[in-house]
């Protein structure tokens, strides 16, 4: 019998913006590819605000879309939500900043409110080419050791006071890209818990489904959330 995951898509939903089609396509690339049954959705930005964590348990993972956002103040309330529940957690495009700077917050990383990331460094609307080198283990193994090209709507420079700090203390860099700047990084203390500036779920296609949502979806069906081992599929 085929297993069956819930995933939620949090989101703004736009019939207008390709990367939220291929989000949903991705999804079902990847199913397909491990012989999964997902149900997913898309929850916009302002109900998943209003979600305490005990809410998002009912789902096996979570995949924060990138924007446009009917309101990005939700964002970072809503990863905040999210992470208290111990869920499965992709976040990709825009919503990376989001992510970096709750986790700032959260452990204190920066009492003298200095400015710790750049801007967006992509034109607005457009995206840009990418290129995702794997240097951590885990990814490497996903990504069978190569670098692979992808698109983008957001690039982020962590100034160098802070990415030391967090790269001791609290995040894991999976991968870099060509300017050799973080570009996919998952949090040390939680399993699976991973933020990519880059849009895995555009690159994804019905032949060569894209690893990193493969991996999500992967572990998402082999996670109880709030156990510490993983069910041996």
């Amino acid at each position: 019998m085929t297993e069956s995951i819930k995933i939620v898509i949090i989101g703004d939903f736009n019939f207008t913006f390709n990367a939220h089609h291929a989000t949903n396509l991705a999804v079902e690339h990847s199913a397909e590819l491990l012989g999964l049954s997902v149900n997913y959705y898309w929850m916009r930005t302002h109900e998943a605000s209003k979600l305490k964590p005990n809410k998002f348990t009912q789902f096996d993972g979570v995949i924060v879309a990138p924007g446009p956002y009917d309101n990005a103040f939700f964002i970072e309330e809503i990863l905040k939500s999210v992470l208290a529940s111990q869920i499965a957690l992709l976040v990709t495009g825009e919503s990376f900043r989001s992510f970096l700077n709750l986790i700032i917050k959260m452990y204190h990383l920066n009492p003298d409110q200095e400015k710790v990331l750049s801007e967006n460094l992509v034109v607005q609307n457009s995206f840009e080419k990418v290129e995702v080198t794997p240097i951590s283990e885990a990814l490497k193994g996903l990504y069978q050791n190569q670098s692979r090209a992808e698109l983008t709507n957001a690039r982020f420079s962590i100034y160098p006071h802070i990415y030391e700090v967090l790269k001791a203390e609290v995040l894991d860099i999976e991968a870099v890209n060509q300017f050799n700047e973080p570009e996919i990084i998952s949090l040390k203390t939680r399993p699976f818990c991973v933020a990519s500036m880059s849009l895995p779920q555009v690159c994804s296609t019905s032949e060569i489904p894209h690893p990193l949502i493969s991996g999500f979806l992967s572990f998402s069906s082999n996670w109880e959330a709030g156990k510490e081992v993983k069910k041996q599929g």
